[in-house]
Order: C-alpha cells, then sequence, then structure tokens
C-alpha cells in the first residue's frame, strides 16, 4: 500500500513539473524577439573588456535609397544611404582582416552588428516593343540589329514579335541567344488573302497585351528602322499618348523627308509633313513616331473612354489613313498627347526603307551550293 502511494507522489511531481515548463514556455513564446537583449556577459562570467552584443531591430525611413557603389578587391564594401532631405553618409566596412588583428592584439574578437534596413526601389515602366516579321532577304541581319540595341536598354522591356504565317526555327533561335525578354507569337492569317500583314501581326500582339493586361507603353518597332537609345528612355515618360517627329527616305532614295509633330515645349499645336498623299490625314505620323499607355486597351474607364470596343489596326490602301486611324481611337485630339524628342526637336528614329520585297532568303537561311558567275575578260588596250 505504501508502495502504491509513492508511485502516485512520483507521477503528480513529473506532472506539476511537465506544467509548470509548459506554461513557462507560453509566457516566453509572447515575449517579443526584438525587445531581447542578448549580452554574452550575463551568461558568463567574463571580463569586463569583453564588449556586450545587443541585437535590435530599428526602422529607417521608407524614402532612404542604398546604392552599392563599388565593391573593392579585397572585400572591403562601400555603401551609400540617400535619404531625402538629408546629406548622403557613406559608410565602409571592413569584411577582411578584421578578426586576425584582434586576436593578434590578444583581446576577443568584437562581433560586427548589421542593421535591418528597408530599401525603396526606383521604379520603371515596362516597355512593350511590338515588331512584325516575315521571311525576307535581310531579315535574320534586321533582328540581330534591333535585338543589339534592345538589350543596350534599361529593363523592364518586353520584346513582343509577331510572325507571320508560322513560326519558324531560324527566327526562335536568333530571339533565344538575344539575352531580350522576348514572347514570340504566330499571326496564322493567309497572307494571300491580306493587304497589309503588318496590320494584322501588330493586332495578334495588342490582343495579347489585352488579354493579359500588360501594364506598360506600347510602341510599334520595326526592324528595318534605327532608333537612338535616348528615345527608349524617354518612352517612360509618357503617360497617355507619346509622339515625336521622325526621318525617312522616300522609296526611290532622293530625298528625305520630316514628318510629325509640332510642338510648345511638350504639348503638339500641329503637324509636319512634306507628301501630298497624307494632306488628308488627320494626325500626320506613323507608326514609328508613337507610343501610348498600354491600359488605354483594357481599361476603358480609367480613361474615360466613349466607347469600349477594341482597338485595332485596320487595313487601307490610302497611304497614312491607317495609322491616323487607330491613333483616333486612342486620343481624341492633341490636347491628350505628349510631344518628346526635347519638344519635338530632334530626330530619334530613321526609316530607311532597305527591304527587297521580291527577293527571300533560302531555306534555314543557309545558302548549299556556291554561287557561280562569268565574268567576261576585257583586252585593255
Amino acid at each position: 500500500m505504501g508502495l502504491a502511494k509513492k508511485k502516485v507522489q512520483v507521477w503528480k511531481r513529473a506532472l506539476f513539473h511537465f506544467l509548470l515548463c509548459f506554461i513557462l514556455g507560453i509566457l516566453v513564446g509572447f515575449i517579443p524577439f526584438s525587445t531581447l537583449n542578448f549580452s554574452p556577459s550575463i551568461a558568463y562570467d567574463k571580463p569586463k573588456t569583453r564588449q556586450e552584443f545587443a541585437f535590435e531591430v530599428k526602422n529607417i525611413p521608407t524614402n532612404a535609397r542604398l546604392d552599392f557603389s563599388q565593391v573593392g578587391n579585397r572585400g572591403r564594401l562601400i555603401e551609400t544611404i540617400k535619404i531625402d532631405g538629408f546629406e548622403n553618409r557613406e559608410e565602409s566596412l571592413e569584411l577582411e582582416g578584421m578578426e586576425s588583428e584582434n586576436n593578434s592584439a590578444g583581446t576577443d574578437p568584437i562581433p560586427l552588428v548589421s542593421t535591418i534596413r528597408s530599401l525603396d526601389f526606383v521604379t520603371r515602366k515596362l516597355l512593350i516593343i511590338v515588331t512584325p516579321t516575315y521571311n525576307q532577304a535581310f531579315q535574320a541581319m534586321y533582328l540581330n540589329r534591333l535585338s543589339q540595341t534592345l538589350r543596350l536598354v534599361q529593363p523592364p522591356l518586353l520584346w513582343i514579335v509577331v510572325e507571320m504565317p508560322a513560326q519558324s526555327k531560324e527566327t526562335a533561335d536568333i530571339l533565344r541567344k538575344t539575352g531580350v525578354m522576348y514572347r514570340h507569337l504566330v499571326c496564322d492569317k493567309n497572307a494571300t488573302d491580306v493587304k497589309d500583314r503588318s496590320a494584322h501581326q501588330r493586332n495578334v500582339a495588342l490582343a495579347h497585351i489585352e488579354q493579359h493586361r500588360l501594364d506598360g507603353i506600347v510602341y510599334f518597332v520595326d526592324d528595318n528602322n534605327v532608333y537612338t537609345l535616348e528615345l527608349f528612355e524617354q518612352l517612360r515618360e509618357i503617360k497617355r499618348f507619346g509622339t515625336w517627329p521622325i526621318g525617312m527616305f522616300t522609296h526611290n532614295k532622293n530625298k528625305v523627308v520630316l514628318e510629325g509633330p509640332v510642338c510648345n515645349s511638350t504639348r503638339v499645336i500641329g503637324w509636319q509633313t512634306n507628301e501630298m498623299s497624307k494632306k488628308l490625314c488627320r494626325f500626320h505620323v506613323n507608326n514609328s513616331g508613337f507610343a501610348f499607355n498600354s491600359t488605354i486597351l483594357w481599361d476603358p474607364q480609367k480613361w474615360r473612354r466613349p466607347t469600349s470596343e477594341l482597338i485595332r489596326q485596320f487595313e487601307t490602301d490610302k497611304d497614312g489613313l491607317q495609322d491616323t486611324k487607330f491613333i483616333e481611337q486612342l486620343v481624341a485630339d492633341e490636347s491628350q498627347m505628349e510631344g518628346l524628342a526635347h519638344c519635338c526637336s530632334k530626330i530619334m528614329v530613321w526609316n530607311l526603307f532597305l527591304e527587297a520585297s521580291m527577293i527571300t532568303y533560302p531555306s534555314r537561311w543557309i545558302v548549299e551550293n556556291n554561287l557561280e558567275a562569268i565574268v567576261p575578260l576585257k583586252k585593255h588596250k
């Protein structure tokens, strides 16, 4: 009987200890971790020369920006913290040799304390570059040249390449090697049934932007044009619709034509054109001379569009009407436009018209047989 009572007392004592530890664990769990002060001198009886280590979470202004401007060759990290309204401060952290120097001096190593910082990154608008392409003599050269330009543009940038009538392996290989974020789409329209293949290819890209609700600046970039990098940086300043003048050679290559807006600062006040065939156009600018906010396509309420009809390009035989009809779907008049390219005073796009439309490149862009040429010899007197 006495043995049974002793066993009951042992179980009671064990249960009491378990409940006590459980309650202490709950209380410790509710204590905020940031209020704890871990000091090695409390747990150990060390000399007072040892520096105490305190872990503390500090908040800094949300407008602080961290710029890792330079990383030295010997582990020296220089970081610059820029805070609006304050002078710049530079903090240098020597990450190499501190432990060895402390040990040689006979003192305990001093622990490094890092402060948790909240960073405010500068965001850029997404550039959505739309390029139609098809099998032609200079297709590989055009795509490679344009890709070299786009890869120099500050990200984010999305290159939407629309091919017609099918997705070729050669084009896909070029896009994979560019180093540019891209999407390779296909326009499956029958080329014999369309008057302007580029219009249908751009419409495929517009439908893709609408479907995925891509938010950025849409710019129609033809691969046979020449562009400056400064233009792509200015595109990110567009709020609704931006336009600028372009320079182009005429088809017979004997004259240079300047076409585009006339601006007073960034306000469009008129248009300039040298072609009589475009006198009846409402807006005298082609696809290379304007860009617009992509939300106009899929968010009509934001821009107070009077209709929610799809915005698309239309086929037309009349020169210039296709571009002006498309712009009329985006803006009501010049008051909703923004002049770029230094108040429309600088040419940043050149249309050279170098395509050879009647020549097609061989399959897989490879010439299997050597070219043969017979050159008659002339006897010089």
